[in-house]
């Protein structure tokens, strides 16, 4: 372990005196703010950003990109940026990412980026949000061109940041767009499948159930994105509620979203443990066999990104079309 520390502490010293001699050259030799073109054995063309860290030269057309946090390759990719290597949660990428980032480099979900494959991976830019990265910035800043965005409380101004980076603000508009037109029409969709009959959206985790309201992100995107009626019992000022097997008749829907928080054995044991029980096998739902089971990982960032929302709007219709059948 000590061993890997120096190799690691010597690789920093020698890229920080690269990048050290690299920006000198580029100051003696171009101004500021001069974004003229190069020659194709030059440094790429530059422009200068200003960021939350002051002003930033980053590449007018950066190729190897690297977005830190979870749903930040996820908005890169929605813009049409591949990155080069990402933070993940799960062992596996979501079905709708697995081809695209078949060539992309995992670096675990570590709140403290794994700089040894950041510099592995030759980034030429990297975006992340201040209140993740702000402690790494400076060492992030050694390795290549970084910057750091606001913290946003709607992932469609989150979007709108990055692509203002890469230049890419008709496209952030055009995925904006057109995720609307889709929910708008299965929101229509949905109406007419189930009217007023109540949903609970509910999460079997490892040592509890969560069950999630309309002021949650996940929540929001089932009652109010989708339209989907709410039980009445479900407490106004709660975002979500941490709940006993005993106390889930309570909240007795007509229609239960239902999730697993991941593939492990206690959840899986937990969630089987469930469906033998009483308690679950006389609900509402469960009679009327109107429990829709959802993907794991590919849930993950239902409400933060518009790549989760795309594609679970098909899961929601294709379940609840499939039992009206």
């Amino acid at each position: 372990m000590k061993q890997h520390r120096s190799f690691f502490a010597a690789v920093m010293i020698v890229l920080t005196m690269i990048v050290s001699t690299a920006c000198g050259a580029s100051n003696a030799e171009t101004p500021k703010n001069d974004t003229s073109g190069t020659d194709e054995n030059s440094v790429p063309k530059q422009r200068v950003l200003q960021t939350l860290k002051g002003d930033v030269s980053i590449p007018v057309d950066p190729k190897r990109v690297i977005g830190l946090s979870v749903v930040y390759p996820e908005f890169l990719y929605a813009l049409g940026v591949t990155p080069v290597a990402v933070q993940n949660y799960h062992d596996e990428f979501p079905a709708y990412l697995k081809d695209a980032f078949k060539d992309t480099l995992k670096m675990g979900i570590a709140q403290t980026p794994d700089f040894e494959r950041i510099l592995i991976s030759e980034p030429d830019l990297i975006i992340a949000p201040t209140w993740w990265a702000d402690k790494d910035y400076d060492q992030l800043s050694k390795i290549t061109s970084t910057v750091l965005l606001p913290q946003r409380d709607d992932w469609r101004d989150e979007l709108r940041d990055i692509a203002d980076v890469l230049g890419k603000s008709e496209q952030a508009e055009k995925v904006i767009a057109e995720l609307q037109v889709k929910e708008k029409e299965a929101k229509e969709k949905l109406h007419s499948l189930v009217g007023d009959e109540t949903v609970l959206y509910m999460m079997i985790m490892a040592k509890e159930i969560v069950i999630y309201g309309e002021n949650i992100d996940r929540g929001s995107f089932i009652h109010k994105t989708l339209g989907l009626k709410p039980i009445k019992e479900f407490p106004q000022h709660e975002r979500s509620l941490s709940i006993s097997l005993e106390k889930l008749p309570a909240y007795n829907p007509d229609h239960i979203i239902l999730q697993l928080d991941d593939d492990s054995d206690e959840v899986k044991n937990r969630y089987e443990e469930m469906l033998s029980t009483s308690l679950w096998k006389n609900m509402t739902a469960v009679k009327k066999n109107q429990v829709h089971m959802m993907g794991g990982k590919e849930w993950f960032s239902l409400g933060m990104s518009p790549l989760a929302d795309l594609h679970a709007i098909d899961d929601v219709v294709r379940a609840f079309e499939q039992n009206k059948k």
